[in-house]
């Protein structure tokens, strides 16, 4: 719940609202990515600090506190009429994304062993498809039925929605079960209260790890890539394909409903085949979707495009956050995993803003999805150089990549 409000209502949502807080607000497409750069701007540091903060006091109030300050920042973007403030507004979302994301998917790491970390991993990641699936048919709706201003109502549905999970997070969310799955990761759960000496030291072993860095650099180019497609998707349709904005919202819809099942299918695939090869082949699938969707604009081409990206892209951060959790174990899961989506947080900063530019040049965002696809052949290449890690550090089993 805590994903699909601060993540997918957050940043997901944008995609659907854009074209008309765009005409709203009155700026170009570059202004547009800028606005998706500044909220991703946000969730980069906080990406990375969450993970500490987890560590440090415990989940549940990291995750419930972000999910209300990421209320707040759509409430703030449903208000403004000025870009100034509109840059300030998705800033705080951002923040408040950042602190939920990391944490949320982290926990899963203390709550399974590894043999089911990356199916729970997988359902904990997919609250953005959920998001996809009310904001592509509800959001044409609002828009439809009111004036030019329309497009505020949805931010304010999203921030209610949001403010709500948050709530529930503070009251439900447990920071570790009773009994641990595994007993030997049954003194190192993540639930706070860590000295500042001790979190010195994790961090260290992270920052040391090949594997965390070439975890980081893989993610870098998925997010990239991905922030392009999902970004950009609405305009994609209706401005240069031609598409009503309801036509648009249903193959949002689409995207939606088939994420539904790709976290909880690639998490048990990576369960099964490893972290690697799940990751290479989703990274795989999802080059061809944005190929698809600048090469083939025409209905085949499209469903194709959607149904690729939908079975995959949801899957990326579960796949990842099991990784962690499998490399560095359950203390440890947050920290790693902020640290590697500090890479991916600066790819899907930088994605949306190039290809934002990239579309005022050519007067198209053809070529803005010819560098994605690109991109996401690069992070394919990189996911099959990855080696699994299914060992646990703090069970004493296994060697380590880690530097001196």
């Amino acid at each position: 719940m805590a994903v699909f409000g601060a993540v997918g209502l957050g940043r997901f949502g944008y995609s659907v609202i854009l074209p008309s807080m765009q005409e709203g607000l009155g700026i170009n497409s570059a202004a547009a990515g800028a606005l998706a750069s500044w909220n991703l701007g946000g969730y980069l540091p906080m990406a990375v600090i969450s993970g500490v903060l987890a560590h440090r006091f415990g989940t549940r109030a990291v995750v419930g506190l972000g999910s209300l300050l990421a209320a707040a920042g759509m409430l703030l973007t449903g208000i403004t009429d000025d870009l100034t403030l509109a840059y300030v507004s998705r800033l705080l979302t951002g923040l408040g994304s950042g602190a939920v994301m990391v944490p949320s998917v982290a926990l899963m790491s203390a709550w399974f062993s590894s043999g089911q970390r990356g199916m729970a991993s997988g359902i904990a990641a997919s609250g953005p498809a959920l998001a996809m699936v009310i904001a592509g048919p509800v959001v044409p709706a609002i828009i439809a039925g009111g004036d030019s201003n329309a497009w505020r109502m949805a931010w304010y549905l999203f921030a209610g929605l949001t403010c709500f999970a948050g709530i529930v997070t503070l009251l439900a969310q447990r920071n570790r079960p009773r009994r641990p799955m595994e007993e030997s990761i049954a003194g190192s759960l993540p639930d706070g209260g860590r000295a500042a000496g001790q979190l010195s030291a994790d961090l260290g072993r992270v920052l040391r790890s090949r594997f965390a860095w070439h975890l980081g650099f893989t993610y870098m180019t998925l997010g990239f890539a991905y922030m392009i497609y999902i970004t950009f998707f609405q305009k994609r349709l209706t401005v240069d394909v031609g598409l009503s904005s309801e036509s648009a919202g249903r193959l949002f819809l689409l995207v939606g409903v088939v994420s539904l099942f790709s976290g909880w299918l690639w998490g048990a695939i990576s369960d099964r085949a490893g972290r690697g090869k799940a990751l290479t082949s989703a990274a795989l699938l999802q080059a061809v979707a944005a190929a698809l969707f600048a090469w083939w604009p025409t209905t085949p081409g499209i469903l194709i495009s959607v149904v690729f990206c939908g079975l995959t892209a949801i899957s990326i951060p579960g796949i990842i956050g099991a990784a962690c959790g499998d490399k560095f174990g359950a203390r440890l899961a947050s920290t790693s995993l902020g640290f590697v989506t500090l890479f991916m947080g600066v790819g899907q900063v930088v994605g949306p803003y190039l290809a934002g530019y990239m579309a005022d040049v050519f007067g198209t965002l053809k070529y803005s999805y010819v560098l994605a696809a690109g991109v996401f052949c690069v992070g394919t290449l990189l996911s099959a150089m990855l080696r699994d890690r299914s060992v646990c550090p703090e069970s004493g089993r296994g060697g380590s990549d880690e530097q001196p």
